[in-house]
């Protein structure tokens, strides 16, 4: 993620160069707002190619940085397309972020889906218009863990993107569920981890579950693990980060 010290954003061409160039699933941008304005920062999220509404993992990456830097001491304020975000950085390492919760609508198993997945969907939800995600459930964890989707006929299914999801095998242990995410539309073949794919499948698998509080593991290639809490219309995902680079961005807005 990048701090910026100006007052506002930088052209959204710039921003959009940056994020190619930094070429991770979602960069952040984020600037320091007026005191008393109704959030600290203001923050905005690009993949290489496009601008999102909702980003769990660059948010993350975004309070972790702010408290590294001595920035924030406490919970901070954010800015967002999705309104203002709050993210708790704990002293033991962990990060809390309060996300809005998705909506989930049953819906027939669009056309496509079945053969871009290369796996037969028990049921088909629609997301938020916000998050314009697909949350297909499969039949179980091997399903979801061996899928090789064709990732062209991927993009070309509305919306930000497919997550697959399907009951742990073992959920009396580390995690209830899986999930992948794919979101070749917006240049993210498979996303390593998605948060704000976790305000859709927090009510999903809680309202199956039982359980306010779940652990979910998204079985990519890197994996790794968010724990949601659903609280009615708000969800807290909580995980944690480290800084592997640090450094010094050299080319400003007025170069590019």
């Amino acid at each position: 993620m990048l701090l910026l010290d100006t007052a506002g954003f930088p052209s959204d061409s710039w921003l959009r160069q940056v994020a190619a160039e930094v070429n991770l699933s979602e960069t952040a941008f984020a600037h320091p707002l007026p005191p008393d304005g109704g959030a600290d920062w203001a923050l905005r999220w690009f993949t290489p190619e496009a601008e999102v509404a909702l980003c769990g993992h660059a948010t993350l990456a975004t309070a972790h940085v702010l408290r590294s830097a001595g920035l924030a001491a406490g919970p901070v304020r954010l800015r967002t397309l999705s309104g203002v975000l709050t993210a708790d950085a704990h002293a033991d390492g962990r990060i809390t972020l309060d996300f809005p919760t998705s909506t989930l609508t049953r819906v027939p198993v669009p056309d496509g889906v079945e053969k871009a997945l290369g796996a037969t969907p028990v049921s088909v939800h629609a997301t938020s218009e916000r998050l314009g995600d697909l949350l297909v459930e499969l039949a179980d964890e091997r399903t979801v863990r061996e899928l090789a989707p064709d990732v062209d006929a991927l993009r070309h299914l509305p919306g930000r993107g497919v997550v697959a999801t399907a009951a742990a095998a073992r959920p009396e242990e580390e995690y209830a569920y899986v999930s992948r995410a794919f979101y070749p539309g917006i240049g993210l073949s498979e996303d390593p981890v998605t948060g704000s794919a976790h305000t859709a499948l927090a009510p999903f698998w809680s309202a199956r579950l039982g359980r306010e509080t779940l652990t979910g593991f998204q079985a990519s290639a890197r994996g790794g693990r968010v724990v949601t809490s659903l609280r009615g219309d708000r969800t807290l995902l909580t995980g944690t980060a480290v800084t592997v680079v640090d450094g010094e961005l050299r080319a400003g807005p007025a170069d590019g």
